[in-house]
């Protein structure tokens, strides 16, 4: 597709080209037209019709290809919430009459990977929404949804001690942008935290703290941690995309993003919201 975009491109641009020059040669060389206001609105008329037929060439095409992207991605969201509902649904019924407790045991798991895929639809559904820029803030406590996300990561990191002081905080935002926020903070915080298996999680005077005991960072991987890609330990697990990702929502939030970290000993973010 790209290739013969590339090919129609290049020959517009080359025949505009020709074209231009062609009829400029004309008015000069052979008409030999002394009128140049009217030469040059033929030759900027001329340019304009090329611009806009090489731009509809251009863009046209891509258009339609991220149209049928989105549309791909809405048919999909839509035909995986039926099999979710249907595993939910019929594992509550199940467990009604399971008495085995390995039998439990694996139910358990069921419902938490369903939980998993529940996360990855509603995350889904957001980036459609995000695309077509029909996110919508709304009031709600950031002290449940952090207690919430900790609930949810918590059967994931097993070994890990999360230490909350929350306090009640209001806030007016976009909920569930700020839930995978959340969620991408604390997973770095368990992931650098080494063999230190505790986090605490404070909020206060609409801070919020996420603070690990890891490895820490110095000041010249503070002035990285925001690039596409970089990771400050290339033996941890990851894309090193997350923190470009906060950092964007943040901005387009209202959210002051800053850090603080010292090496072997730990890091803090700290995300400061506007008071209304």
């Amino acid at each position: 597709m790209f290739r013969n975009l590339r090919i129609n491109v290049f020959l517009y641009y080359f025949l505009t080209t020709a074209t231009f020059l062609a009829v400029l040669y004309y008015f000069i060389a052979i008409v030999q037209i002394t009128n140049i206001p009217l030469l040059t609105v033929v030759l900027l008329c001329l340019i304009a019709f090329g611009g806009v037929v090489i731009s509809k060439l251009s863009v046209d095409p891509l258009v339609q290809h991220v149209n049928n992207l989105q549309n791909l991605s809405k048919e999909t969201l839509h035909e995986l919430n039926l099999p979710i509902s249907t595993i939910k649904t019929n594992m509550h019924m199940l467990r009604k009459n399971i008495e085995n407790e390995k039998d439990l045991k694996r139910a358990t798991r069921i419902e938490r990977a369903c939980d998993m895929l529940q996360q990855r639809y509603n995350e889904l559904d957001y980036m459609i929404k995000l695309q077509s820029s029909n996110i919508t803030k709304e009031d709600f406590n950031l002290d449940e949804l952090i207690t919430q996300r900790v609930a949810f990561l918590k059967p994931i990191y097993p070994h890990v001690e999360f230490n909350l002081n929350l306090h009640s905080t209001q806030i007016n935002n976009d909920k569930v942008g700020l839930s995978k926020v959340i969620d991408n903070l604390i997973d770095n915080a368990v992931k650098y935290s080494q063999n230190i298996h505790n986090i605490d999680v404070r909020l206060q005077d609409n801070e919020l703290q996420i603070q690990d005991y890891g490895c820490g960072m110095d000041e010249v991987e503070l002035l990285q941690i925001f690039d596409n890609y970089y990771q400050s330990n290339s033996n941890i697990q990851g894309f090193g995309i997350g923190l470009s990702m906060v950092k964007r929502f943040c901005d387009a939030n209202g959210i002051l993003l800053n850090f603080k970290s010292t090496p072997n000993v730990g890091t803090t973010v700290i995300l400061k919201f506007k008071e209304d």
